[in-house]
């Protein structure tokens, strides 16, 4: 897996997406170390013709839950569930495949848009005394039955349900497997990213996550790049240990690093939990669980150690505070989700050097429960293209498995602000272009220049002209991570 011998490795004959010219690159340690006119490569080169294929930069995932992402494929899926009793048989006509021992997790219900409730006495009619726990799709729920409550010694009310930290705390309680099942799910979820270009992953698994992927890495894990996230509860440790946002974590082999801290300020818009201006139909406007003074003395600390700032805001409300305190504590960072941003605050991104890190999926997965709660007031929804229009810097991410690690879509999303379903696009002045969305996925590159890493991306079409279908579902022929395949889609191979 390396990119050839002390000479490098010469790919050939690339093209680069808008251009109809040819080109070699010259790829040595891990670097691009020069680019020009194809047939440039000298004799006893290694040279790996490309065939006319475009060439880009490797694309990042920039919010991904790994473990509950590797999780979620060997759980029961319930996203086409439409109401209540819905989810109810579903998992009902699973307990064949259950064992008493076991707890049956059931994974993507969204309780926002049923018009029945979620209750104890529903589920635990569907699954007698077998231990039940779904996890809602923005993770930020869990709906129990008596049994898993009584296993997990957790009390819940006539709903069964868990909101927020309790739910968090369940969630990572599910995931305790064995670290061989879980790391080969991983491996595997990872070896199907990189088939779709993506040379790096934020990993915000709500744990200390520096030691499973050192784990993992010294079982032979090498599919991408990962920045591992630290949370508040775990910073002095962190601090402790010389750690700080951007830093090589020994033992790593060049692939992990520190990542960002992340700080949960609001909940969820399926939970009704994230932190709105306008009251939710119901009444409320959710939750502020870290307010003003807390988050800035946090986001102070974080910059004193060396630590981005993540802020998880979704509601504006929430964006609004988030946006306050890192004015106040004079230091930048990112804001993860972004979903609804009030118009005088979109100017405020840029000159505070607050990022937003935002999932486009989720404007298509959450627009209906949106506007049934502020119908003709969504306009502040995902607002991608207000965003960049005055001067914020945008990444593209997916929440996985909020939504699928799955950049393409991620990228499709951003651009149509719609799906192949026939229906029109929401709010579509908030689209962004191709070439945008692009770099938001590849950590700001605009194209493959000397001196870069060599994590590149070749695909069959050029991303600028396929077709909208082709584009979202786009064929990756084979990805690089600093000059070594991760994934060869059927490439000569020198």
């Amino acid at each position: 897996m390396s990119d050839g011998t002390a000479g490098g490795l010469i790919l050939a004959s690339v093209r680069f997406p808008g251009d109809a010219g040819l080109y070699d690159v010259h790829i040595q340690s891990g670097s691009v170390r020069w680019v020009g006119a194809a047939g440039k490569a000298a004799r006893g080169e290694h040279v790996l013709d490309a065939d006319g294929r475009y060439l880009i930069p490797g694309l990042w995932d920039e919010h991904v839950h790994m473990t509950q992402w590797a999780l979620h494929a060997n759980r029961i899926d319930l996203s086409g569930a439409t109401t209540a009793q819905g989810a109810a048989a579903v998992v009902s006509s699973s307990l064949s495949a259950a064992e008493a021992a076991t707890t049956m997790v059931g994974v993507g219900f969204r309780d926002a848009l049923w018009p029945d409730a979620p209750s104890l006495e529903l589920l635990d009619s569907a699954t007698g005394n077998q231990p039940t726990a779904l996890v809602s799709h923005d993770l930020h729920s869990v709906w129990l039955n008596s049994a898993a409550a009584a296993r997990y010694g957790v009390h819940v009310d006539a709903s069964g349900l868990l909101r927020e930290e309790p739910a968090f705390a369940l969630t990572r309680d599910l995931g305790r497997l064995p670290d061989a099942v879980v790391d080969g799910w991983v491996a595997a979820a990872a070896r199907a990213a990189a088939a779709r270009g993506v040379v790096g992953v934020v990993d915000f698994e709500m744990t200390w996550n520096r030691d499973p992927w050192l784990r993992r890495i010294a079982g032979g894990f090498d599919s991408f790049r990962v920045d591992a996230g630290v949370y508040p509860a775990d910073l002095d440790r962190a601090v402790a240990g010389g750690m700080r946002t951007g830093r090589d974590v020994d033992g790593g082999r060049g692939l992990l690093r520190v990542g960002p801290l992340k700080v949960l300020i609001d909940g969820a818009l399926n939970t009704r939990t994230a932190f709105c201006v306008d009251p939710y139909p119901f009444g409320g406007h959710g939750l502020l669980t870290v307010g003003f003074e807390e988050l800035t003395a946090l986001l102070m600390r974080a910059g004193e150690a060396g630590f981005v700032p993540a802020v998880h805001a979704i509601g504006d409300a929430a964006n609004q505070v988030a946006l306050d305190a890192f004015e106040q504590a004079g230091v930048g960072g990112r804001i993860e989700h972004a979903q609804f941003v009030r118009g005088e605050d979109f100017a405020r991104f840029g000159p505070l050097r607050v990022v937003a890190s935002v999932q486009p999926l989720h404007a298509l997965d959450d627009r209906d429960a949106a506007d049934s709660n502020w119908r003709g007031r969504t306009d502040r929804a995902f607002p991608l293209r207000s965003l960049l229009d005055t001067g914020a810097s945008l990444l593209l991410g997916s929440d996985a498995p909020v939504a699928p690690l799955e950049p393409w879509l991620a990228m499709s999303a951003a651009v149509l602000r719609a799906r192949d379903d026939g229906r029109e696009p929401w709010h579509p002045r908030e689209a962004i272009t191709r070439e945008q969305a692009i770099i938001a996925s590849t950590r700001g590159r605009a194209g493959v220049h000397v001196g870069d890493p060599a994590d590149l991306v070749l695909l069959d079409g050029d991303p600028l002209s396929v077709s909208d279908a082709v584009f979202a579902a786009m064929p990756v022929a084979g990805t690089m991570v600093a000059g070594r395949f991760t994934y060869d889609g059927g490439l000569a191979r020198p």
